[in-house]
């Protein structure tokens, strides 16, 4: 396991959360936003998660964060709060050191109080380390959309992967 220090986001962390998270916009099909994010735009998006069920984790190393990951809305909808979505990206130089175990641990750990039946992983399609993360963690498959998003002109699937709480 990895020896990251793990630990709720602050808003100073906002610049490398960022920084990570447009290093897969730029490069992976990960997410399916086409242009990096502003600083301005993370920091509303931190506003989701102010804690509860809506939680946001970093990983670091020393003063340098190293990755983080989010348990968020499914939908708007109120219906669906029992409901969260996970998600967990890792700095491209710390990828294989068991950082995305240690962050979905506290992700885990801090959802177990809370009012949450189900959580829920979107995984593009392929990406057999997130598909061995999320099982470790007791996802299962439950749908696959077939090249529902493009981008790097091609179409990509999507596995959803869900896990009940306690």
């Amino acid at each position: 396991m990895s020896g990251a220090l793990v630990r709720e986001a602050t808003g100073d962390d906002l610049p490398s959360i960022t920084d990570i998270y447009n290093h897969y916009v730029r490069t992976s099909p990960a997410t399916f936003d086409l242009e990096p994010v502003s600083l301005e735009n993370r920091r509303a998006w931190m506003g989701n998660y102010a804690g509860g069920r809506h939680r946001l984790f970093v990983a670091t190393a020393g003063a340098a964060i190293t990755g983080y990951a989010t348990s968020g809305k499914v939908r708007e909808k109120p219906g669906y709060l029992v409901s969260v979505e996970t998600t967990v990206y890792v700095h491209p130089e710390h990828l294989g050191k068991g950082l995305g175990k240690s962050l979905y641990a506290a992700i885990f750990s801090a959802l177990a109080n809370e009012d949450v039946h189900r959580a829920y992983a979107a995984v593009v399609l392929p990406n057999p380390a997130s598909i061995a993360l999320h099982e470790r963690f007791g996802f299962e498959p439950v749908g696959l959309f077939r090249e529902i998003g493009r981008k790097f002109d091609r179409y990509w699937d999507v596995q959803w992967m869900e896990r009940p709480l306690p």
